[in-house]
């Protein structure tokens, strides 16, 4: 266990108590809401880590930012960081706090940063395309 000393935060590595992989998503990966494509990419990352649900990452770059506002909710994980919320309007009060995303992941799941994720409750699709 390390203490980031900027912000006096625990920073836990991943291993075999408690593994994070991350690995290349084969195919197409579409987040919709409202009928609205809110992101697509061939680019997506699945983060599988113990205790959770498998989760996407699609870039950034090939989500419509313009349907997305921030909020002003965060989180912190020792394993990833400090994780940021986006609400997507289009979807009501379904799709509050609907996306999240690590700016600055930890080292250890560095392939993360530019990435969204988005829950799969709060959206109306997530799905894998050939």
């Amino acid at each position: 266990m390390q203490i980031n000393p900027r912000a006096g935060k625990e920073i836990k590595i991943p291993g075999p108590d408690h593994p994070i992989t991350i690995s290349q998503v084969e195919g197409r990966v579409r987040v919709m809401v409202a009928d609205r494509v809110i992101a697509e990419s061939s680019d997506t990352l699945l983060l599988e880590e113990k205790g959770y649900s498998p989760v996407f990452y699609l870039p950034r770059r090939d989500a419509d930012m313009s349907l997305l506002v921030r909020t002003t909710h965060y989180t912190y994980c020792p394993y990833k960081g400090d994780c940021t919320y986006y609400s997507i309007p289009i979807g009501g009060t379904k799709s509050e706090f609907a996306v999240w995303t690590y700016e600055e992941p930890y080292e250890a799941v560095s392939r993360i940063k530019d990435y969204l994720a988005f829950y799969p409750s709060r959206v109306d699709a997530v799905e894998v395309l050939s």
